[in-house]
């Protein structure tokens, strides 16, 4: 293994890299990298993540991880990315395995190799990687001198679709699931051993102690322990309050999706809206306070020389006083800017932003998602016209002449209407735009395709069929006025992929497999995605219909391919909340409203604490 290394090192020192787009992204010696000595280390660990490197150093994730593990005296944690296809295919001609940025060490020369699932359509990078390392993908090829291989990220919620290339999952938070894991890793034995120690840990799930049995008709039977260590549902692990912050973050070499420090402010929402799936998985709310935020500005500015912080919330707008932290940081700091993702859309919002200490006026982006009042009752955002006409008055007299807005279509109950209603609305917008700066503004619609997920109030949808949205796009595209609007919307073929990826069983593992030996990788990245050539001949190979997963409209009682994770919020509070929305009913939001039973109240002490102050 020694001389693979020596081979690694002189193909980065004779000039290779010369041959393929940023080299940046495979060179590393970023500051505030983290290198250990790898003979003193018991536990040798590579965070892989199957994305592009400027993807992947975009994730906070992977930084909190990466000091997390690097902090244990006793344990290395080294990177890897996935190379991009000019990169895969100069190591494939040289013999040149995937490799660490850290040590240049090969993959295969690591204890574990432990993946960040966020997205679906990353699914194919994952075998992509494991192949240049020279690893078998699929877990029952690998023995023990290959790295065992562990998944993490909100993707395995739903574990099944990649569970024929995983040996262990963990499931929710890792903080805390990660270091009890260590005991295990430091104790030797084969892998089956460590796999049966790891059983034990909750929030682990090994997917070949596991049986999955089918009806004919192609749904999921049943889900059994095949073995006495299994347990019959996997809890997800939820820390109880935020580790501490990452305050060395690792400064990339080159420029990368969110080039600045961040702080994750609080984890979790309690909005309620029925098509997000983050708003579930995430769930109870838990916030770091106003003094630790600014303290670790103050430390991510020392030790990185960011001169820019975005401040991370799933919804910032409900951070307790949030103005007040901004200001606090602009009197601390008065040389820093900051960003405030993910606002609600209110006049709040706009004052907000406004007053965010910075180098420019930053753009303005809400989410409406529906065009008509009814129709957002029906996924649970309670906001009305009258309070998005406001808004928008609002942020063109402080001085903005457009705004981006943010859609989706394909909404169960959706009708023509609904659909009808959008133009109307940025119609009513602009006008609003022009009696409160005397302008008429630009207005930019993003329309995204409504996805069911695992684990929300719609996961029982069917999507729209590719026909149904054609028809809606079409509708959109003659109603927008073409000046002064300019509409985007997603391709709705990926759209249809992240359905059937999203909501899939064991048997897509085949399908993954298929697309990818025809070349699938990066499916994510437009210019790379290749549905007809990859895709559709790997659903046909492996006897599946794409259909089947994404436009099929499930019984509240068929069994799911993750009813066996058990995230907290129960099953019954999803049922109820699709019924509600069938019937237009909102429910509010349990910060401001009584506790809505959602079933973390029964194991979340925040949670039982509100609800016990309710009852009183």
């Amino acid at each position: 293994m020694q001389q693979l290394q020596e081979n690694i090192r002189s193909f980065l020192a004779d000039n290779s890299l010369l041959r393929v787009a940023r080299p940046a992204r495979y060179t590393g010696n970023e500051w505030n990298i983290i290198r250990k000595d790898w003979d003193k280390a018991a536990v040798k660990i590579a965070l892989a993540y199957p994305d592009a490197y400027e993807i992947g150093m975009s994730n906070m994730g992977l930084q909190i991880l990466y000091d997390l593990l690097n902090r244990q005296t006793d344990v290395l944690a080294e990177r890897v990315f996935a190379p991009w296809g000019d990169m895969a295919a100069l190591m494939r001609s040289r013999n040149i395995p995937l490799f660490s940025l850290e040590s240049y060490r090969p993959l295969r020369d690591f204890d574990i190799i432990g993946f960040s699932l966020g997205y679906e359509l990353a699914y194919t990078n994952v075998l992509e990687m494991l192949d240049l390392a020279g690893i078998p993908v699929f877990r029952e090829e690998r023995d023990d001198s290959h790295p065992l291989i562990i998944a993490g990220g909100s993707c395995c919620l739903n574990p099944e679709p990649m569970s024929d290339f995983i040996d262990a999952f963990f499931i929710g938070d890792g903080e805390e699931v990660l270091l009890e894991a260590l005991e295990v890793f430091r104790e030797s034995g084969s892998k089956q051993e460590i796999l049966r120690r790891l059983a034990a840990v909750e929030g682990v799930y090994i997917p070949s102690f596991y049986q999955v049995e089918y009806h004919e008709r192609g749904e999921v039977k049943s889900i059994t322990p095949a073995v006495s260590v299994a347990k019959s549902k996997i809890r997800r692990r939820i820390v109880s309050e935020l580790p501490p912050p990452v305050t060395a973050p690792i400064v990339p070499n080159m420029e990368v999706v969110h080039d600045r420090g961040a702080i994750e402010i609080q984890r979790g929402c309690t909005c309620g809206c029925r098509f997000c799936q983050a708003g579930i998985i995430y769930r109870p709310l838990r916030e770091r306070s106003h003094q630790e935020v600014i303290e670790t500005a103050g430390e991510i500015i020392r030790n990185c020389g960011y001169d820019e912080i975005s401040l991370v919330s799933l919804n910032t707008s409900d951070y307790p006083d949030i103005g007040q932290l901004v200001t606090s940081l602009g009197e601390a700091y008065p040389h820093l800017s900051l960003s405030v993702p993910s606002l609600r859309l209110d006049s709040s919002a706009v004052s907000l932003v406004s007053s965010l200490p910075g180098r420019g006026r930053p753009g303005l982006t809400f989410a409406p998602e529906a065009g008509s009042d009814r129709l957002r009752r029906v996924i649970n955002k309670t906001i009305s016209e009258e309070s998005i006409l406001e808004t928008a008055s609002a942020a063109f007299s402080r001085g903005w002449n457009s705004l981006k807005l943010y859609f989706m279509v394909g909404l169960p109950t959706e009708t023509a209407e609904d659909v009808a209603s959008i133009p109307e609305l940025v119609a009513k917008i602009r006008s609003a735009g022009r009696q409160a700066s005397g302008g008429l503004p630009q207005v930019r619609v993003s329309l995204a395709t409504f996805v069911p997920k695992p684990h929300s109030a719609f996961q029982w949808s069917a999507q729209d069929t590719g026909p149904e949205l054609q028809q809606k796009h079409e509708l959109l595209r003659e109603l927008l006025p073409r000046k002064g609007v300019k509409f985007s919307w997603h391709d709705t073929r990926v759209s249809m992929l992240e359905a059937v990826l999203s909501r899939g069983d064991r048997r897509t593992g085949k399908a993954i497999y298929g697309a990818w030996k025809r070349g699938a990788t990066f499916d994510a990245w437009t210019e790379r995605f290749n549905f007809e050539q990859a895709w559709l001949p790997a659903f046909e190979e492996a006897g599946l219909s794409p259909s089947f997963y994404a436009h099929r409209e499930r019984s509240l009682s068929e069994v799911l391919p993750w009813s066996h994770i058990d995230i907290g919020v129960s099953p019954a509070f999803l049922k109820a909340e699709y019924r509600r929305a069938v019937k237009g009913e909102v429910t509010g939001d349990c910060r401001d409203d009584t506790c809505n039973s959602c079933g973390l109240q029964r194991t979340v002490a925040a949670c039982q604490e509100k609800l016990r102050s309710t009852v009183r």
